[in-house]
C-alpha cells in the first residue's frame, strides 16, 4: 500500500481492522504530545521514522518513546504479547512488518543514543515477553537459546528482534534490561545466552507483576 491508501486486498480484516482503530485512538489519547504524564513531566525523544501503521496508512510510531535520566537511557517498544499480530485473533502480518521493522531500529538507535551520551545503562520497556530460551516458567515462546528459533513451523514474531537486540547488548558491554509483563509472572533473571551458549551478563531482564497478583516495581 501507498502511505495514505489501501486497495481492497490490502485492507485488513475486520479483527485487524478494530485492533488498528483502538491503537490510532491509544496513540491520539496518550501520546500526542512528546511530553510524559506526571506531576514533573519530561520531554522525550518520539519516533517519526521508520512509521507504523493505523486505520488510514502509515502513521509515526508516538509510543516509541525515549529519555535520558540519571546516566541511564530508558526507551519503550511496541512489542505485543502471544506472537506479536504475526498469528492469533485479528493477527496482521503487514502491520507486525511495518511495526517490527520500527521497532528494531528504535531499539538500535537507542543504543546509538546511549553510547552517545556514555550512558551507564539501558532500559527498554515494553509488554510482550518474547521467549529467550528453552526453559519456560509460563506461557512464553520456548526457543533455542542459541540460535534464537522456536520450533518447527511455529509462528515466530519475535526473532528479527531478539537477534538484533542480543548483537547491540553484546556490543554495548554495558548493563541493559528489559522489562515487560505477558506472561505475569514476577522474575529478575538474566535468560539470554549469545551463539555459543555463554550467559549474556549485562543483560537482566525483569518481568512485572500480572493479574492475579498485581504489586508495582520499582526502579
Amino acid at each position: 500500500p501507498g502511505d495514505n491508501e489501501w486497495t481492497d486486498c490490502d485492507r485488513p480484516n475486520n479483527g485487524s481492522f478494530n485492533s488498528l482503530e483502538r491503537l490510532d485512538h491509544e496513540r491520539q489519547v496518550f501520546f500526542s504530545t512528546p511530553f510524559s504524564f506526571g506531576r514533573h513531566r519530561l520531554r522525550q525523544e518520539v519516533q517519526s521514522e521508520p512509521k507504523c501503521l493505523g486505520v488510514n496508512g502509515l502513521v509515526p510510531c508516538v509510543e516509541n518513546r525515549r529519555w535520558t535520566v540519571s546516566g541511564v537511557t530508558y526507551a519503550t517498544l511496541n512489542i505485543q504479547g502471544s506472537c506479536n499480530n504475526l498469528c492469533g485473533d485479528g493477527f496482521d502480518p503487514v502491520e507486525w512488518g511495518y511495526r517490527n521493522a520500527a521497532d528494531i531500529a528504535w531499539m538500535q538507535d537507542t543504543f546509538t543514543e546511549a553510547k552517545k551520551r556514555h550512558s551507564a545503562a539501558v532500559m527498554f520497556i515494553s509488554q510482550a515477553d518474547p521467549g529467550f530460551n528453552s526453559h519456560p516458567i509460563e506461557s512464553e515462546p520456548v526457543r533455542n537459546a542459541q540460535t534464537l528459533d522456536l520450533a518447527p513451523g511455529v509462528t515466530d514474531g519475535f526473532k528479527e528482534f531478539l537477534v538484533a537486540l542480543r548483537d547491540e547488548v553484546i556490543a554495548f558491554q554495558r548493563p541493559v534490561a528489559y522489562v515487560h509483563g505477558d506472561t505475569h509472572y514476577f522474575r529478575i533473571d538474566r535468560p539470554f545466552l549469545n551463539s555459543l551458549g555463554q550467559r549474556l551478563e549485562n543483560f537482566t531482564r525483569v518481568e512485572t507483576f500480572g493479574n492475579p497478583d498485581t504489586h508495582w516495581v520499582r526502579v
